[in-house]
């Protein structure tokens, strides 16, 4: 009797796991790999390391294709992977249980030197290095990838996630300043900063900026794509990213589910080759879907990246017009100077002015508004900075982009730092207008190319044009305003939910 037997690829099923160290499924590896220049996988002198080993898949399948690609110039198989094992792939492991999976992985034994191994080495570890460290403190931090002390000082017996790549200063001694023609890997994304659940400390960017100083011929990383548009930390890490003329590729998913299944990362995902010898524009491409939209462009071509190769068409039409952008009445974060957990009094009092927080009105002195205090007898639209549902797609591929709470708020009304302001007008129907312009497909759709987190600042603004808030405007309005496409609608409108 036949029976058809379902062998999955284990890796395959870690990828599937949700955690910020996220395992890479093989097909996304491959894909990856296919990025190189396939001839490093035709010469024995090629040298690859993986500096953020998880399951070993990028090591074994470059393993696979060198296997292939020099079995012309060492006819002998098992001389031909002792060669490749031993002199051309290199890894280091995130984590002891890693380290094991990897060399289980690459090695099919997770000691080096035992019998099972298909190359044997005299050490345990073979070419795939790990070692638990600390961090190393300071002022409360660790001053190699910013770790809280109070979270990750946790004594001996617990995971410190210390990752030995980038707790060093000089990454070269850890392969005794051995010369890497490729870096490749996908690396931590971030660590709790012992805030809120929500609140952590980006950790990838620390990964591409060690690799570079070991200076490959080509790096290739997964990271989140939330460098996009800066943040927290990110800020210097953009501008170098955004000007550096060696990124030759860019693949980009809006939707991390599309690379690691089962896996929701806010802000979507990417991956990039750099090449030490390329020097020009970036080949974008946009994956939605199983579809491809690839264009060549200058990263730099604003201060944030617009990742969409369609909506870069949209906005620098609407620049080709006198551009204001909406940013200009914008406040900046903590617009009054109180944070999220000040309330106010409970009971109003005569000359009150009403301060707006997560939990309603409370009432406060006008003497102790610290900041804007030209905006206390004026009217202003307020948002939350937290955007509802979170910036990703949803089932049926188009965005919310709508703000948990939007109002304009009454002279003498003021908010807290759960807040965005936005205007300042002595007219409330100005204000009205602006609130129902922010309401408009179009608008969210520019906010959309500037964000890269569920969190909403000024600069989401930034290509947000202007307008007269004399009067009402509408979608309809708008594209004819800026000469739109039907092409260019559509695209609009099959981006962004209508708003209730």
């Amino acid at each position: 009797m036949k029976h058809d037997t379902y062998n999955p690829d284990v890796l395959n099923c870690l990828a599937n796991l949700s955690n910020d160290e996220v395992f890479t499924p093989p097909s996304l590896a491959n894909q990856v790999l296919d990025l190189l220049p396939q001839e490093l996988f035709t010469s024995p002198t090629t040298t690859f390391l993986d500096p953020v080993s998880k399951s070993g898949v990028f090591l074994r399948e470059i393993v696979k294709r060198l296997d292939r690609g020099l079995s012309a110039q060492i006819p002998n198989r098992q001389e031909r992977i002792d060669h490749i094992l031993r002199r051309q792939v290199f890894g280091i492991a995130i984590t002891e249980l890693t380290a094991h999976l990897s060399r289980r992985s690459v090695y099919c034994s997770k000691d080096a030197s035992s019998p099972y191994s298909v190359t044997r080495f005299d050490t345990e570890s073979g070419n795939i290095l790990y070692r638990p460290l600390r961090h190393t403190w300071a002022n409360g931090k660790c001053r190699y990838c910013g770790a809280s002390q109070e979270v990750y000082d946790r004594g001996s017996q617990a995971e410190q996630y210390a990752y030995q790549f980038i707790h060093t200063d000089n990454p070269h001694t850890l392969f005794n300043n051995m010369k890497f023609d490729v870096i490749i890997g996908n690396p931590p994304y971030q660590l709790s900063d012992g805030g809120n659940a929500a609140s952590a400390i980006p950790l990838y960017h620390n990964f591409v900026e060690q690799a570079k100083k070991l200076q490959p011929n080509y790096l290739c990383m997964i990271i989140p794509a939330r460098w996009y548009a800066g943040g927290r930390g990110l800020d210097s890490f953009r501008a170098e990213m955004l000007s550096d003329k060696h990124i030759s590729h860019l693949i980009d998913f809006a939707d991390s589910s599309e690379c690691f299944p089962g896996v929701n990362i806010a802000g979507g995902i990417c991956y990039f080759l750099w090449d030490k010898k390329y020097s020009g524009n970036c080949m974008v491409c946009n994956m939605n879907k199983g579809e491809q939209t690839s264009i060549r462009r200058n990263l730099s071509e604003y201060s944030v990246f617009v990742r969409s190769n369609l909506a870069i068409d949209i906005i620098r039409k609407i620049h080709q017009t006198t551009f204001c952008s909406l940013s200009t009445l914008v406040y900046p974060s903590n617009p009054f100077g109180f944070r999220t957990y000040i309330r106010g009094g409970s009971k109003p009092f005569e000359g009150a002015i009403k301060l707006l927080t997560s939990e309603g009105f409370g009432y406060i002195k006008r003497s102790e508004i610290s900041k804007s205090i030209d905006a206390i007898d004026t009217y202003n639209v307020i948002m939350t900075r937290a955007m509802s549902g979170g910036n990703k797609p949803g089932s049926d591929g188009k965005y919310q982009i709508v703000p948990a709470t939007m109002r304009v708020m009454e002279q003498k009304e003021i908010c807290a730092e759960t807040y965005i302001c936005i205007g300042s007008f002595k007219s409330k129907t100005h204000a009205q207008n602006l609130q129902i312009y922010l309401t408009t497909k179009f608008s969210r759709f520019l906010m959309l190319q500037a964000m890269s987190s569920i969190m909403i600042n000024k600069d989401a603004f930034q290509f947000v044009p202007l307008q007269d808030f004399s009067h009402p405007w509408t979608d309809e309005m708008l594209y004819k305003k800026y000469g739109l496409t039907e092409e260019e609608i559509d695209f609009i409108e099959s981006m962004i939910r209508p708003m209730e």
